[in-house]
């Protein structure tokens, strides 16, 4: 027995930013095996520099942190369908978030950045001829939903992604854009994968998930994609909680 579904997004301009590993590639991948045109960014000069398949997809680089960098990636696009603000970070810089610099910082390259790459990219979205309107999702986190005192500017910089997600979504809903987030629970990425060798911290958090696994990128991606399809054209300024039943307990 089989419950799947499938994707057409033959002829959408699609942009993900961080699409070169994690959810951002899986979201990348699915796309352009739908048949959209996707562009992935990434922090590396070129595409060839990594180790995943980035076939069939144009690469940008961008700093996400450096304005001149976000505002020359936005004036790239005279019309776009998609934009998916996935590229983040805790820690950045291995700054410690507890402090008011690892703060900053963390707000700078969660929150900060993507909003200002979202502005910059309004008059290319208002353009999108897409059924449905063009569609913004936003990657958000469980972190903005509860406490995880080791991140303390990821949870808030994701809590103020939920927020930002609400009020462009109002914002725009004259101008064919919709705006909408996911919160994934914890996803086996690269960025979780130190959690591996703290045993304490997988424990820590398995025990928020009924299901009692991280996720995998593959059950984020469609989430991601369904809401840029024209049947999510009456969907805007929502939260999509993934996370294996985790927000419950």
């Amino acid at each position: 027995m089989t419950a799947r579904i499938t994707f057409d997004f033959t002829g959408t301009s699609v942009l993900v930013t961080g699409g070169t590993s994690g959810i951002g590639h899986a979201t990348a991948t699915l796309f352009r095996d739908a048949g959209a045109d996707v562009t992935v960014t990434g922090t590396k000069s070129a595409a060839a520099d990594y180790g995943t398949d980035l076939a069939g997809m144009t690469y940008r680089h961008l700093q996400i942190t450096d304005t001149d960098s976000v505002d020359a990636l936005a004036q790239q696009f005279d019309t776009l369908d998609v934009l998916v603000n996935n590229a983040g970070a805790n820690f950045p810089g291995g700054l410690d978030e507890s402090q008011p610099d690892g703060f900053d910082a963390s707000v700078a390259v969660n929150l900060t950045a993507p909003y200002r790459l979202t502005v910059g990219l309004y008059r290319a979205l208002k353009a999108s001829t897409a059924t449905g309107g063009a569609s913004v999702v936003n990657l958000a986190s469980m972190s903005a939903l509860r406490a995880v005192p080791l991140v303390p500017g990821y949870g808030a910089a994701k809590a103020g992604v939920i927020c930002l997600t609400r009020n462009l979504a109002v914002k725009w809903a004259d101008k064919g854009i919709r705006v909408n987030a996911v919160a994934p629970g914890v996803i086996d990425t690269p960025m979780t994968a130190p959690m591996q060798f703290a045993q304490q911290l997988v424990d820590a958090e398995l025990a928020h998930v009924p299901l009692r696994r991280f996720g995998s990128v593959n059950e984020i991606a469609p989430t991601i994609a369904f809401l840029c399809t024209e049947h999510s054209s009456y969907t805007s300024g929502a939260l999509f909680v993934v996370d294996g039943a985790s927000d419950c307990v």
